[in-house]
Parts: C-alpha cells; sequence; structure tokens
C-alpha cells in the first residue's frame, strides 16, 4: 500500500467505525485473536472482565485471549496475520517498524500503560538507594532480552551515567525472584507491578524501588495493538474491540474485585490478595497524571515523538518511524468513555 493510498485508508476509518456491534456478514460473532504479552495476571484483568460479562460480544466480537512471550513475539505474531490484536511496548514497536520500513504492518491504537512501568528494584543491604547512582558498580539480574533492561542507557544519560555503570547477571525471568532473595545480585530489572512476587518474599522497608519514570524519562509502555490490514479493511472490529476493553477498564478503576475474581477463572491457581495488589500497582501507570488532561488510550503526540528520537537513538536505527505510523488515535472511544471517574485512584 503506497503512502496516499494508506492515508486515504485512515481517514475512511473515522468515518466507518461508528456501529455500535460488528457482525460478521453471516450474521455470527466476529472472531478476534488477542496475544498478551506475558502471562495471565492481574495486570491485564480488564481485558478477562470484558470476556466474562459479554462486553466483547455485546459489540459483536468473539475473543480468545492467549498468553504472550514478550513484547517483540506479539508484534511479530500481529505481523504475520495469526493474531489479529495484541499487547505490546512502543519501543519495541518504534524498533520493528524502524526495521520493516514502508507502510506499518502493525500500529498502536489504544495505549493501556500510560507510563512504562519500568524499574529497577534493589536489595537496601547492599547499598542500593532511591538514587540510580547507588547502582554503580553493582550485579543486576535481566532476562537477556526486556524491554526495562534495554531502556536502560534512556535513564543512564538522564542521570548522567555510563550505560555499563553496573554488570549486567542474565537471568531467566522465572528465576529472578530466587536470586534476589539468595542475595546473588544487588537489584534486578522488573515490571513495577510485576515486583508483586518479590514483595511477598522480602520486606518492602529491604528494597528500594527506582522508577524510571522518577528519572525524567517519560515512556509509553503497552499498547493495544493492531494489524494494519486489520485497520484498513475493518477498522470498526478494532473500534469494537477498544470500546469494549476500555469500558472493562474503567470499571476496574472503580472496583477491580469483579476483574480479578475474572482473571482468575481462568488462572484459578493466582492468589486473589496478591493480583489485587499487582492492579493497584498496574493502575498507578495504566492512569498516569497524564490521562486526566486526554483520558485513557490517547497519548501525547509531542511525547511519542520525543520517544521516537531516544529510542532511534539509543537503539541505533537506521530509520526512524514516524510517530503517526507508530500510533493510530483514529478507533478510540469517545473522549467521554475514556474518563475516570474523580472516585478512581491511580
Amino acid at each position: 500500500m503506497q503512502r496516499r493510498s494508506f492515508l486515504a485508508a485512515t481517514t475512511a476509518t473515522i468515518a466507518a467505525i461508528a456501529a455500535p456491534a460488528v457482525l460478521a456478514q453471516n450474521g455470527k460473532l466476529t472472531p478476534l485473536k488477542f496475544t498478551l504479552d506475558f502471562r495471565i495476571n492481574g495486570q491485564t484483568a480488564p481485558f478477562f472482565l470484558a470476556l466474562a460479562k459479554g462486553y466483547y460480544k455485546d459489540e459483536g466480537l468473539d475473543v480468545s485471549i492467549d498468553t504472550g512471550a514478550g513484547s517483540v513475539a506479539s508484534i511479530t505474531r500481529i505481523a504475520s496475520g495469526v493474531y489479529q490484536l495484541g499487547l505490546g511496548d512502543i519501543s519495541s514497536l518504534v524498533e520493528f517498524n524502524a526495521q520493516n520500513p514502508g507502510t506499518p504492518m502493525v500500529q498502536a491504537v489504544y495505549q493501556y500503560y500510560n507510563r512504562a512501568p519500568f524499574a529497577i528494584i534493589g536489595r537496601k543491604d547492599r547499598g542500593v538507594t532511591s538514587d540510580f547512582r547507588s547502582l554503580a558498580g553493582k550485579k543486576v539480574a535481566a532476562a537477556a532480552v526486556e524491554s526495562t533492561r534495554r531502556a536502560w542507557p534512556l535513564v543512564a544519560r538522564k542521570q548522567g551515567m555510563r550505560a555499563d555503570a553496573f554488570q549486567w547477571q542474565t537471568t531467566d525471568f522465572s528465576a529472578r525472584d530466587n536470586v534476589m532473595v539468595r542475595g546473588d545480585v544487588d537489584a534486578a530489572t522488573y515490571f513495577h507491578d510485576s515486583a508483586v512476587s518479590l514483595f511477598a518474599r522480602m520486606k518492602p522497608e529491604e528494597l528500594s524501588v527506582l522508577k524510571y519514570a522518577d528519572a525524567g524519562v517519560n515512556l509509553y509502555g503497552n499498547a493495544i495493538l493492531a494489524g494494519s490490514n486489520l485497520i484498513a479493511q475493518n477498522p470498526k472490529v478494532v473500534a469494537a474491540f477498544l470500546r469494549a476493553s476500555n469500558r472493562a477498564i474503567v470499571e476496574t478503576f472503580a472496583n477491580p474485585a469483579p476483574s480479578i475474581a475474572a482473571m482468575r477463572q481462568r488462572e484459578p491457581i493466582l492468589d486473589e490478595k496478591i493480583e489485587l495488589e499487582r492492579w493497584g500497582i498496574t493502575a498507578q501507570y495504566v492512569g498516569a497524571p497524564d490521562t486526566q488532561g486526554h483520558g485513557l488510550g490517547d497519548i501525547r503526540k509531542l511525547t511519542l515523538e520525543q520517544q521516537v528520537d531516544e529510542v532511534a537513538e539509543v537503539f541505533g536505527l537506521k530509520v526512524k518511524p514516524a510517530s503517526d505510523a507508530i500510533f493510530n488515535t483514529s478507533m478510540l472511544p469517545s473522549r467521554s468513555e475514556r474518563t475516570l471517574p474523580k472516585s478512581s485512584k491511580a
């Protein structure tokens, strides 16, 4: 698709999403495959609430939700057409589009984490404080390829530190808590809301949580992504999925318990108390301060452009994608639908 036809398709999208529901031509529900970026837990509980309460069906959709294997895998799944929608990190999408120039195969359509929940959590008894400079000379556990680790140079630059100020200890996600508890490392990278498993094994007062956002790194995190073919050919389907999901997200802010219960129908082994605690952290990033201005799911174009610039520089990208190729806001629910009640606390 040439740029002119791509822009025409995007413009046509705006006029095509008014229908409240989307049914396949034979009158049956439209099937959609949605991939998470990782395991099922409280971070993504709203999507299971939408499934359990029939919000997707109300929109004419038959949605299946599968676990993921990281943002890169989510983007690849969508680009291949195996999945139509999924969750994935914006910085990873910038890199993917830079490596696959031209008309984008995947675009973000709803910003889930308004700020990336990236953090390094360190042991105070190893000298790790709330100052990122205290990590100098330390040993930090991280998976070989993960968003938090890859974004570290952005923090280092903001803090006036060298990117190699500490030693990375490559560790599988499943072993990260263990190496922290045993003291094999001094610190580890986490999605902040993924660290509740560590908080259950170590006292919070024993740990320092160094949030990337506190270092002045304003990165958008995981967003709902859609394949460009689906966006161009059937934007009503994308809009319908976003309406149903947004409806559940707003309800989860008001009362997370039903969402956690819906999520546990799929993963009953998960502890309700821990997952409620996890959502409490997730909500801080989904409902970050910017959402008070533009509502859930939306972005500030300047912030995205700055993220593209920083990612291109730090990742050494030869091509810098345009922000409009990364994010398509034309299928978002109305602003009023995306407003959190004043009583909701992020």
